[in-house]
C-alpha cells in the first residue's frame, strides 16, 4: 500500500488550490473544520464506529459531519465525501497536515513545537522564538507543549527539524558514548 503521504499530496493540492480561488482568508476559514475532522479520525471510537459495513458513505459522512461541531464548508464537505468514496478515509490527518504546510509555506509561516519538562512564561517563549529566528527563515508560530519526560531543557520542532537541548537527550547520548 501506498504511503498516507503520497495517497494525501494531491488531496491536499486540490483543496488549496480550492482554497486559493476561493479568494484571502478561505484557507484559514476551512482550518477549523478540517482541524476537527482530522481530530474525529484519530479517535479509535470513531474509526471503529465509521467501519460498520452497515453504513453508507452519505451516513459516515452525516455522522463525521455531525461529530465535527462546526459547519463544514462546501469545499471541506467535498473533500470529505471524496475522501470516503475513494475510502481514503486514513489518510485524512495527512492531508490536513499538508494543507497546513501549503498554508503556512505560502505565508512564510512555519509552525513551531516547543516542548518542557516544565511550564515556560510569555517571556521564556518569546526569547526562545526570538533566538530562534536566525534558524529559521521564516515567521514561527510557536505552541508550548509540558513534557516532563524531558527532565530539564527544550525539544523544538519546526517542520521536519528537531533542536533537542534537553536533560533526557544529553542522557541518552552519554548512555550511547558509554556502551559504545
Amino acid at each position: 500500500m501506498a504511503e498516507l503521504s503520497t495517497i494525501a499530496r494531491p488531496y491536499a493540492e486540490a483543496l488549496y488550490a480550492a482554497a486559493t480561488a476561493a479568494g484571502p482568508g478561505a484557507a484559514g476559514q476551512w482550518l477549523a473544520a478540517l482541524d476537527a475532522l482530522s481530530g474525529l479520525v484519530g479517535q479509535h471510537a470513531v474509526t471503529e464506529a465509521l467501519s460498520n459495513p452497515r453504513l453508507s458513505d452519505d451516513h459516515r459522512y452525516q455522522l463525521l459531519a455531525g461529530l465535527a461541531g462546526t459547519a463544514l464548508p462546501a469545499p471541506v464537505g467535498e473533500l470529505l465525501r471524496v475522501v470516503l468514496k475513494n475510502e481514503r478515509l486514513a489518510a485524512l490527518p495527512q492531508i490536513v497536515a499538508q494543507f497546513h504546510e501549503r498554508k503556512n509555506g505560502a505565508e512564510g509561516v512555519a509552525d513551531c513545537i516547543i516542548e518542557s519538562a516544565f511550564a515556560l512564561s510569555a517571556e521564556q517563549t518569546a526569547g526562545l522564538v526570538g533566538a530562534l529566528r536566525h534558524r529559521f527563515p521564516v515567521q514561527l508560530k510557536p505552541e508550548v507543549r509540558i513534557n516532563p519526560d524531558l527532565i530539564g531543557g527544550v525539544r523544538v520542532t519546526v517542520g521536519d527539524r528537531v533542536l533537542d537541548s534537553s536533560v533526557r537527550a544529553r542522557l541518552d547520548a552519554m548512555r550511547a558514548r558509554l556502551t559504545a
